[in-house]
């Protein structure tokens, strides 16, 4: 099939939603923990999440525009300045899904889907303890993309947890050894599974493919 502009512009819209939320391919699937000010814990699962830097370690996520439909997670980050980024297991992967759900406020998507807060030390976010690797999160900076209106939020990492297990002795980490699910589209998940592992690429060490 080929779509040109026009035909993607006069697709249904459930369709166009299901189309371009899956040609950018399998994207990650992420658990974000929010707390309010209140106490009222959130829970909402994001495809979105991605790496900005090293140093300082930033990650960023889309999130869309406030307005009609309330937006828990980004009013809590704008209130407590802290959150908790939380890798979906295929093991839960259906809880996560489900905390799509557009809840009431005083609801936590937590108890409505089975999972469990996990908290540190002077940290206020909740974390997804059913999670392998789990960041805590201080926020830094929320930019409008003007173009469709969504929001790019942008966090730095001021805790990272993850297992023994999925530390490599090359210090990566293996995705795999926890079972690290992933997305396409709105609802659909895939598991994940280690194909190779190559030396960093440098201009006189590529292979050459021609043989």
């Amino acid at each position: 099939m080929h779509y040109t502009k026009k035909a993607i512009e006069e697709m249904d819209r459930i369709q166009k939603i299901k189309f371009m939320n899956s040609v950018s391919g399998i994207k990650p699937a992420n658990l974000i923990g929010t707390n309010s000010n209140t106490g009222q814990t959130n829970l909402a699962i994001f495809s979105s999440v991605f790496h900005l830097g090293s140093d300082p370690a930033l990650l960023g996520f889309i999130t869309r525009p406030t307005g009609e439909v309330p937006r828990h997670t980004l009013e809590n980050i704008k209130e407590t300045k802290a959150y908790t980024i939380n890798h979906v297991s295929s093991s839960f992967v259906k809880q996560a899904h489900y905390t799509s759900a557009k809840l009431d406020s005083n609801q936590s998507e937590f108890k409505a889907c089975g999972l469990t807060e996990e908290y540190i030390a002077d940290f206020k976010a909740p974390f997804v303890r059913e999670s392998a690797i789990k960041m805590g999160m201080q926020f830094k900076q929320a930019i409008d993309i003007e173009l469709n209106g969504t929001i790019l939020v942008i966090g730095e990492i001021q805790h990272l947890i993850i297992p023994d297990a999925a530390v490599t002795k090359d210090e990566d980490i293996d995705l795999s050894k926890v079972n690290v699910a992933c997305i396409s589209g709105l609802n659909t998940y895939y598991s994940l599974k280690k194909i190779n592992r190559f030396p960093y690429a440098r201009p006189n060490e590529i292979p050459d493919f021609k043989k």
